[in-house]
């Protein structure tokens, strides 16, 4: 992911840039793939459980991150790359190894289209595939 000014995305989504949520921004951007509290509390020592919730329950409240269910039933996070609300078009695939329990992002494998019936509105989609990933493969294999 490209640098960013942790601070201006921030403002620009119009949350005040206290220490602990550009600590936890700042994780996020920096991170090979979705983190999930877990993740976040050991990569973040200094903040504890509760703080780095309070931070993620308002990023999402701000389109500032995603979430997404990883295929055990934990949250999974990620920076929304949307400058405004996030969209769908910001959506795409995750990939669940089963054997390492980590999560990956497909970015550049989009969302299959879906027709919903008339009248349903989406808000967002989650779209996981699990299997093993090709460290892991490898191990097996």
């Amino acid at each position: 992911m490209e640098p960013i000014d942790i601070t201006a995305r921030l403002e620009q989504k119009g949350v005040k840039p206290t220490p602990n949520r550009i600590l936890v921004l700042k994780a996020l951007h920096t991170a090979t793939k979705p983190m999930s509290l877990a993740d976040l509390e050991e990569a973040l020592l200094s903040l504890d459980k509760s703080s780095i919730f309070r931070v993620l329950t308002l990023f999402l409240e701000h389109d500032i991150v995603h979430s997404f269910e990883d295929g055990r039933g934990v949250l999974n996070y990620e920076p929304c790359t949307s400058e405004g609300q996030c969209d769908l078009a910001d959506a795409h695939i995750h990939f669940y190894c089963e054997a390492c329990k980590r999560s990956f992002c497909m970015a550049d494998i989009p969302l299959p289209n879906l027709s919903l019936a008339e009248g349903f509105t989406p808000h967002s989609v989650s779209f996981v595939i699990k299997g093993e990933c090709p460290d892991c493969r490898k191990k097996h294999g």
